[in-house]
């Protein structure tokens, strides 16, 4: 029986998750929960799963508490922005198997939050349905053996829009993803392709890549949630209908599978799957992204930051859809970059970088 605590419970992918643990009885129980304001539901969810320790709200001291409490065997991290960090480490630092949904941590810290992975024999089971495609598809593999992943997207609402026409886009148009059901900041995100930016620099971690060894696929069936190309020629993909129980579930049992209620693929219904090349030039967003996987240091963190600020602001109806990557790539062009970044420089660039996108505001187109 693996006791898991689920930090970010009343989440989308929180509440998948405990949908996967309630069809499991045998295998898991919850020992923790946590929410933030979601405090009704959180009570129900005690309710049901009576776990020993619940938090809500920020929190830090009951998150440390769970994280490093004795009848917790499994951390799922599905905490999201840049507050899933801190409970990352700790959990990392508890010796805790961790399983990760939130990218951001990631993109800020890599380098910081591996190397203590490492040092703490931790391993970080990804979620993220393309992360944990491409976890699946290395198993058992070397990564020398590797030469390229393949992280597909589907292309957001706006695949195959002008420039001109996302000046028009509105707050309801951004909040309408073709394929998955999410939170509205990853909602927006995706949109933007900013998520698939993030997915890069999560995987260059996660894996041991460089940035070249990522390339995006444009891939609006969603069916194949990405694929590993290994030094012989050889591509493995994994495929699956879009439901992310799938990936939590893997997440949770792994190195087990369990039996899954959920529908197969219906490789005759689909059809044809098609691939592109994602469009950089009308989504700039991915563009910045891959920019600050390159320079790396504390760039991933000032992009990140930047991005909040930005989503924020359309959200509030101040800037426009296309004023996201303008804001951004201002507070890039600004920062001076560290490139060997300790935790306590990664948090300074983040606070620098949300104060100077604030100030860029009536600067943006």
């Amino acid at each position: 029986m693996k006791r898991i605590a689920v930090l970010g419970s009343t989440g989308s992918i929180g509440t998948s998750a405990l949908k996967v643990i309630g069809k499991h009885p045998e295998c898991f129980s919850i020992a923790a929960l946590s929410g933030y304001s979601n405090v009704r539901l959180l009570s129900r969810q005690a309710r049901s799963f009576r776990p020993k320790l619940v938090c809500s709200g920020k929190d830090n001291a009951g998150l440390r508490r769970i994280c490093y409490d004795r009848n917790v065997d499994h951390v799922l991290i599905a905490i999201s922005g840049s507050a899933a960090l801190e409970p990352l480490l700790w959990a990392i630092d508890a010796g805790k198997e961790v399983s990760l949904a939130n990218k951001e941590s990631l993109v800020m810290a890599g380098p910081v939050v591996m190397a203590r992975a490492a040092a703490k024999g931790v391993k970080i089971i990804p979620i993220d349905s393309e992360q944990s495609a491409i976890w699946q598809c290395m198993h058992n593999e070397q990564p020398r053996g590797l030469r390229r992943i393949y992280l597909t997207a589907s292309g957001g609402p706006f695949r195959g829009m002008t420039g001109r026409e996302l000046q028009k886009i509105s707050l309801a148009d951004a909040l309408r993803h073709p394929r998955w059901k999410m939170g509205r900041k990853i909602t927006i995100d995706s949109a933007t392709l900013m998520n698939k930016g993030f997915e890069v620099i999560e995987a260059i971690h996660l894996f041991g890549l460089s940035p070249e060894q990522v390339e995006v696929l444009v891939h609006p069936e969603s069916i194949v949630h990405s694929m590993v190309e290994f030094i012989d020629g050889s591509v493995i993909a994994q495929l699956s209908v879009t439901d992310m129980r799938i990936p939590i579930q893997y997440a949770l049992s792994y190195p087990r599978r369990l039996n899954s209620s959920l529908p197969s693929v219906d490789f005759v219904k689909t059809g044809a799957l098609n691939f592109e090349s994602p469009d950089t030039d009308t989504f700039p967003c991915l563009a910045l992204a891959l920019g600050a996987a390159r320079t790396g240091g504390t760039m991933p963190a000032v992009l990140n930051a930047a991005n909040d600020v930005a989503v924020e602001a359309f959200c509030q109806r101040r800037i426009s859809f296309t004023g996201i990557p303008d804001m951004i790539e201002r507070v890039m062009r600004k920062h001076r970059v560290k490139k060997q970044a300790g935790l306590d420089d990664i948090w300074r660039a983040d606070a620098w970088a949300r104060k100077e996108a604030v100030q860029t505001l009536g600067k943006v187109k």
